[in-house]
């Protein structure tokens, strides 16, 4: 058997989950799509039968897919995918709706994109025991201060689907949201993370959450929290160049990848010693850094044989399968310590520095990191996007 380089991944540890990072609305057509630009028809066979693997809609509880991230981008994206028939749907909603405003339409549309992908993952989630099978679905990403409304849209998002998991955003409010939601046994991932003081303020919360739940006798076989890591969205969007500039630090391609291995790999081991329930997850994830010529792809080489969940997104798994697909990993790599040598250039630098150390910023300083501040800002664009599609329906 052929197997792709996800496939090969999850061998490294059986425990560790592969999770799509779209839509799953769009995976047949996607899928569809890479087995034409397949480079020869025996390659056309091969991945046709991988995609199958990774997701097959009559089955699958069997596919390496285990669960689902999305958000306001990847949900504009499914809406583009497909937009006639989004076009219609609207439409009735403005019929069923006399009077509705374009905020009101746009929630009723968003909750319905969720609510279809996670149906999809609904046999997964059945047939593992609610261990797997869990949709992400993203709250407001305008409202990331605001306390009562995110919860109340938590609530009201969970309530589509049992496998429906709120991604709640890792500012000083979205915090106190994960532990509210934990203590009523409602599945968190915490999003708009990028660093240990933000990874510490989520294990915490749940872990504070769950003590309430159990407290309360809550029923949480339903339950499971994951705490995720924007890699490359905090090498790339925050000011670790800018600061580097600034002192006359060099960063290579490789530095920067190191920065965020760094932190992961610390981020994981802290959150395993100290025995917290919530598992890491890593997102913005490269095909990078380039060397002699060779792509590699360190977020997975650097990071395999651990126990979290990897969620990929089409255009990733599209750079693995065309420029990379011969990838090997070692199941230990997870415990290999960064070059000591780069380790130190980016302590120099004050926003790797204070991202690494467990107390680096306060909560209050979460809210303006400049990382989670750019990624804010793409999400609610595109959140203002879908509201824009709605709102051509109204009179």
């Amino acid at each position: 058997m052929n197997k792709n380089p996800l496939e090969r991944l999850f061998e490294v540890n059986t425990d560790a989950e592969i999770w799509w990072d779209s839509s799953p609305l769009i995976y047949q057509g996607w899928a569809a799509e890479m087995v034409k630009k397949a480079p020869d028809q025996q390659k056309a066979k091969i991945w046709q039968e991988q995609f199958e693997r990774m997701y097959n809609p009559d089955h699958p509880e069997r596919g390496l897919f285990r669960g689902v991230t999305t958000n306001p981008p990847l949900s504009l994206k499914a809406i583009k995918a497909n937009e006639p028939y989004w076009e219609n749907f609207v439409e009735n909603l403005v019929k069923e709706n006399p009077g509705i405003d374009k905020e009101k339409l746009f929630w009723l549309t968003y909750k319905e994109i969720v609510k279809r992908g996670a149906q999809m993952y609904q046999k997964v989630f059945e047939d593992s025991g609610y261990k797997y099978g869990y949709l992400s679905g993203q709250l407001d990403p305008r409202v990331r201060n605001d306390v009562d409304t995110m919860v109340a849209q938590a609530e009201e998002l969970h309530s589509l689907n049992p496998n429906v998991m709120i991604k709640v955003p890792g500012t000083k409010e979205g915090y106190e949201v994960i532990r509210i939601l934990t203590s009523k046994g409602i599945p968190t991932n915490n999003t708009l993370a990028f660093m240990i003081p933000q990874f510490l303020a989520a294990a915490n919360a749940v872990k504070k959450g769950l003590e309430e739940a159990k407290a309360n006798g809550v029923d949480l076989s339903q339950w499971r929290s994951v705490i995720t890591a924007m890699s490359a969205r905090y090498g790339t969007l925050g000011d670790l160049k800018k600061e580097a500039e600034e002192r006359n630090i060099e960063l290579t391609e490789s530095d920067i990848r190191w920065a965020e291995i760094s932190i992961f790999k610390k981020a994981y081991r802290l959150i395993k010693e100290g025995g917290y329930p919530s598992k890491m997850l890593l997102c913005s994830m490269r095909v990078s850094p380039i060397i002699n010529g060779k792509p590699h792809c360190w977020h997975l080489e650097k990071i395999a044989g651990a126990d979290i969940v990897y969620t990929c997104p089409p255009p990733f798994i599209e750079k693995l399968m065309f420029e990379y697909e011969d990838i090997e990993f070692k199941p230990d790599a997870i415990y290999e310590d960064p070059p000591k040598d780069v380790l130190d250039k980016l302590l120099r630098i004050p926003y790797f520095e204070r991202g690494y150390m467990e107390d680096g910023y306060t909560p209050d300083e979460f809210n303006t990191h400049s990382a989670l501040v750019a990624t804010a800002i793409e999400f609610s664009n595109a959140t203002q996007g879908m509201i824009d599609f709605v709102a051509k329906h109204l009179n």
